[in-house]
């Protein structure tokens, strides 16, 4: 159920539709919009009673919404989601594509600095990198926990850059909701329902990558997730899907990004690099992604892939990303959006620890 405000309601009667939900037993959503305010219902396991709501002063309508996801649907809100972060004019969403870029694991000091310096030279607001990995081998690179998150939240400081990463499990969520700027959960815990509730209590947007054999109805179940807990700035990946073919590690699913904006207010991005495997289609693939209409991309960078600890032979060398962005800028003002500008970085001497 969706009740949708007049577009001169106050925030009183806003709130006191929300307080009229809750005392019926279940949850109201607001979300804000451009020019009114929709309020979602989660909790019924039926219809709700319109005729109480449909009365109370400021509301415009109320409508039934037959999609299993509400709160993510077109029908809950018909703009799309711009997701913020406070003390930045970085967004994700709006007319200025998203650049994420790093090293896929954060593997020292010295090694994050000079890739976060290379990538905010090119104009990259978002830095990437894992702190936590999971890896299929239990023998392999694991992440360096907490101390790789005090070095992201370093070189933030240092480079002005969003910290983008990976949650596994409750435990690691809770230090990335103090540490960095965003969520992400990772393809293998897209339906990994108690950590898409525990980041749907945080207090940081969440980046949700899709499974490698998930449908898009269940990727936005999974957003629904996220959002039915009270998070509402989520942001979608696409990092390929599992098929058939073998010159490529993962195959991107570029018409996922037409359907989830018909379906969806939520911003999507696309992973060239996990879908990629190899270096040499990472920049094609992020061509393609921004052609059909992607908010952004994320991306590995690495001053010395060959030496990496994962996902090395994914990983572009800094001068491949900035010639990849150049080719992107064009693209992008074909379809009328930008990309941020390359900017003067001051050299930061990054001290081993």
């Amino acid at each position: 159920m969706l009740v949708l405000m007049n577009v001169d309601a106050s925030d009183e009667q806003t709130q006191a539709v929300c307080n009229r939900v809750e005392e019926l037993g279940y949850r109201p959503h607001p979300l804000p919009g451009a020019t009114r305010c929709a309020i979602g219902i989660t909790g019924n396991h039926g219809a709700v009673e319109a005729d109480s709501l449909s009365q109370l002063a400021g509301v415009a309508e109320v409508i039934a919404v037959s999609k299993p996801y509400k709160l993510v649907s077109r029908d809950m809100k018909s703009e799309d989601t711009v997701v913020r972060f406070e003390g930045s004019d970085a967004t994700v969403g709006g007319a200025e594509l998203a650049l994420m870029a790093g090293p896929c694991s954060v593997e020292s000091r010295a090694q994050l600095f000079r890739v976060a310096e290379a990538v905010a030279k090119t104009g990259a607001r978002f830095l990437r990198g894992g702190a936590f990995k999971p890896r299929t081998s239990p023998y392999a690179f694991q992440g360096m926990g907490e101390q790789g998150l005090e070095i992201l939240a370093a070189a933030r400081e240092a480079f002005g850059l969003r910290v983008v990463t990976e949650a596994i499990d409750h435990e690691s969520l809770a230090l990335i909701d103090q540490y960095a700027d965003m969520i992400q959960i990772g393809a293998r815990n897209m339906q990994n329902f108690a950590l898409l509730k525990l980041a749907g209590r945080a207090s940081k947007p969440v980046l949700l990558k899709r499974g490698i054999a998930a449908t898009l109805d269940e990727l936005l179940m999974a957003a629904e997730y996220v959002m039915s807990e009270g998070n509402y700035n989520v942001v979608l990946c696409e990092r390929g899907i599992r098929t058939f073919a073998d010159h490529s590690r993962n195959t991107l699913d570029v018409s996922v990004i037409p359907a989830v904006k018909k379906l969806t207010h939520l911003p999507i991005i696309i992973d060239p690099s996990h879908a990629a495997g190899k270096r040499d289609k990472v920049a094609p693939l992020g061509r393609a992604g921004v052609a059909v209409g992607a908010d952004g991309l994320i991306v590995e960078v690495h001053c010395d892939p060959d030496r990496a600890l994962s996902d090395g032979a994914q990983s572009l060398y800094p001068d491949q990303f900035a010639v990849m962005t150049q080719g992107l800028r064009k693209i992008a003002e074909v379809v009328g959006r930008t990309l941020p500008e390359p900017r003067n970085v001051p050299a930061v001497v990054a001290v081993a620890k």
